[in-house]
């Protein structure tokens, strides 16, 4: 037992006034005489038994009083176990309540949210007015930054409704931790009342931090059944118009329960283009391949939707991208235009070529093509170099096919630039192309089957590559003697091919073979760069537009599908791109258009985050095992069941007290007292 108010307890020393006054009794006596006091003797002694005892309770409960009164004065309580808050401290105190969608769960009560705002405002009632408060939300609103006063935070927490962001724990205690260590106060103490969902709540990522104290407040939610839409992606990043495209739409079962002929609909643009059923067992995951064709170039917008009930919030999942009309191409010739590279990309419509000679390049243009070819070029300058840095950064394709005799120290500095293989010298051996790389991207759908005895290029002179440390390099095709033919490697965000012949056929067989056509074709489709299929709303990513100018007083303008939403986001123009921010701006998930003036550029797509889809929640044994194990000592687990929080709360910082306990034992030690002078006779 602990005291508040401990210099009361100097009260203790006016025992001794009752004692004192037992002790030399001031009373003084009459004399009464008799004839005859041999009778009265057995009598005298009998009294003088009983007067003893009954001074002596007199005196016990009166010191037991005094004991009490000083007690009640000197305010005792019971600290709670673990427990560390000064008494009659100033606190600085944080709640972070859970909006998140899970938190739209019914319980017999009520919404679990609804509860989570009450027992954040039984929280506060548990402390003074001059105390300091913060309200944290999945939003991390700014004006939930700051602390505030008491009648402040019940007017925040009245607006809190359920948010489609999402964030994780360590993040959001990182969050409080700045809101507290900005205050004065002299304890620190954060709440966290949450449904405490695994997929947001990774505790292993916490740190004990002695400088405030944490309460767990976990809410129990009702078991439901949910299946979803987690993801989507195509088989091949290469969309073109009159082609047949599989989709992989990943669906999730994140229930106890088996789901047999769960109806899947893909609708793009509005029109329905593939329909489908799947049985999936609990806690299952599958992939479903959808299959259509494209029919139109341009913006795409899709929809992949099923039916499930009663989470509903995760049965469609939205997508867009682009189906280009051509790939822009730039072939940079050290002399003349190649032939070969004319006729492939010249007489096919998907492509739209340009040519340009490597003392007339415009570097401004390089940012509206997808595909550079670097031929025959003798010499690479230095500013070509940290050009085809930059774009391959922006992720941008190149492909090298050197020059008959090259300077090496030029061609070193580019591999040196874009962490390549250099080009070390030249091999007049004649060999062969042995080896071809089934599973790149270049070759995947190329052969239904390799054939047993293929024919491959054949090779009179080459250069040899030493391998840069630095580079990411696969083989696309491997000569016999083990040397490298033609490589990919990934450079910044692009990909840069290596060919160690020119296309010159005193050097190989190469521009006039079939795999030829397949390669280059192939080089060229995969350099298409499209933007995600999708975004989650709540990560503020930034979403990057190619060749996009923004002149003088022009802005982006984002407008939804939803009546009357339209918002300028952040963008910035850089070197032909733009970069678009839109920090917590989207709350609805959906397909948004994205403008430039009047001129539709491109979709957008967001979704929830699917994590708020897996309801698989932590148990209160469950928490009290994680910060055991995990030594979180700073943290407690708080479970209210039926009792008032805002009292539990103030057992917990103020310890159980007994002021009123010994207020009623004084009253009752003076009530004995009277009763044994009225009635000890």
């Amino acid at each position: 037992m602990l005291f508040t108010n401990p210099y009361f307890l100097f009260g203790l020393f006016a025992i001794a006034i009752p004692i004192v006054i037992h002790l030399f009794n001031f009373r003084r006596f009459k004399k009464i005489y008799f004839s005859d006091t041999s009778f009265l003797e057995e009598l005298k002694v009998q009294t003088q038994k009983y007067s003893r005892l009954k001074h002596l309770l007199i005196l016990l409960l009166r010191i037991l009083a005094i004991t009490a009164m000083v007690f009640a004065f000197a305010q005792p309580f019971i600290p709670i176990a673990g427990t560390q808050n000064t008494i009659k401290a100033k606190n600085a105190v944080s709640i972070f309540v859970d909006n998140s969608f899970s938190m739209q769960s019914v319980t017999d009560q009520n919404r679990l949210l609804d509860i989570a705002k009450n027992k954040a405002k039984e929280i506060i009632s548990a402390y003074s007015n001059s105390d300091e408060f913060q309200l944290l939300t999945h939003d991390f609103e700014g004006k939930h930054q700051h602390l505030c006063s008491k009648d402040e935070f019940l007017k925040l927490i009245d607006e809190v409704e359920i948010t489609a962001s999402v964030r994780k724990l360590p993040e959001i205690i990182k969050r409080q931790q700045d809101a507290l260590s900005q205050s004065p106060q002299a304890n620190k103490i954060s709440y966290i009342i949450s449904d405490f969902q695994k997929s947001i709540s990774n505790f292993e990522s916490i740190k004990s931090d002695s400088n405030f104290t944490a309460f767990l407040i976990p809410l129990i939610p009702q078991k439901t059944n949910n299946i979803f839409i987690d993801s989507c992606w195509f088989d091949s990043p290469v969309l073109q118009i009159n082609k047949t495209v599989k989709l992989n739409v990943k669906i999730i079962n994140s229930s106890e329960t088996a789901f047999d002929k769960v109806p899947v609909k893909l609708m793009i643009n509005g029109k329905q283009r593939a329909v489908a059923s799947i049985d999936i067992k609990e806690k299952e995951e599958q992939i479903l391949k959808l299959s259509y064709t494209i029919t139109e170039s341009g913006i795409q917008s899709g929809i992949i939707e099923i039916t499930d009930y009663p989470i509903i919030y995760d049965d469609k999942y939205f997508f867009s991208y682009n189906v280009a009309v051509n790939i822009p191409i730039m072939i940079i010739n050290g002399n003349e235009e190649n032939q070969y590279l004319n006729k492939l990309y010249k007489l096919d419509s998907v492509f739209s070529v340009n040519n340009f000679n490597d003392k007339n390049i415009d570097f401004s243009i390089f940012n509206n093509q997808d595909f550079i070819i670097l031929n025959a070029l003798k010499t690479i300058s230095s500013g070509l170099s940290q050009e085809l840095k930059r774009f391959v950064d922006n992720g941008g394709s190149i492909a090298i096919f050197p020059a008959s005799e090259i300077d090496f120290d030029s061609y070193k500095l580019l591999s040196t630039t874009l962490n390549i293989d250099i080009y070390e010298q030249k091999d007049s051996t004649d060999t062969k192309v042995e080896e071809l790389n089934m599973q790149h991207p270049v070759y995947r759908d190329v052969f239904e089957k390799l054939p047993e005895n293929i024919d491959l290029p054949s090779v009179f002179s080459f250069y040899s590559f030493n391998k840069n440390q630095l580079s990411r390099k696969e083989y696309l095709l491997k000569l016999l003697n083990g040397k490298d033919f033609l490589t990919s490697s990934i450079s910044g965000k692009g990909i840069v091919y290596q060919s160690s012949v020119p296309l010159e056929t005193n050097w190989s067989n190469f521009p006039r073979h079939a795999i030829f056509v397949p390669t280059l074709f192939n080089m060229a489709m995969q350099s298409q760069q499209g933007n995600k299929l999708s975004y989650t709303i709540g990560n503020d990513e930034v979403i990057r537009i190619k060749s996009i100018n923004l002149n003088g007083e022009e802005t982006m303008l984002l407008k939804g599908e939803q009546k009357g939403f339209e918002i300028i986001p952040e963008h910035k123009n850089i070197d032909n791109q733009l970069d678009i921010s839109f920090h917590n701006q989207i709350k609805q998930a959906g397909n948004y258009h994205l403008y430039k003036g009047n001129q539709q550029i491109t979709d957008i797509s967001f979704n929830y985050d699917r994590n708020e889809s897996r309801l698989d929640f932590f148990t209160s044994d469950d928490i009290q095992k994680i910060i055991k194990d995990n030594s979180l000592s700073n943290y407690k687990l708080i479970e209210t069941k039926n009792k008032n929080l805002g009292e539990l709360i103030k057992e917990i910082n103020q310890g159980i007290k007994l002021w009123k306990l010994f207020i009623i034992l004084t009253l009752v030690f003076l009530l004995a007292e009277a009763i044994i002078i009225r009635f000890w006779r």
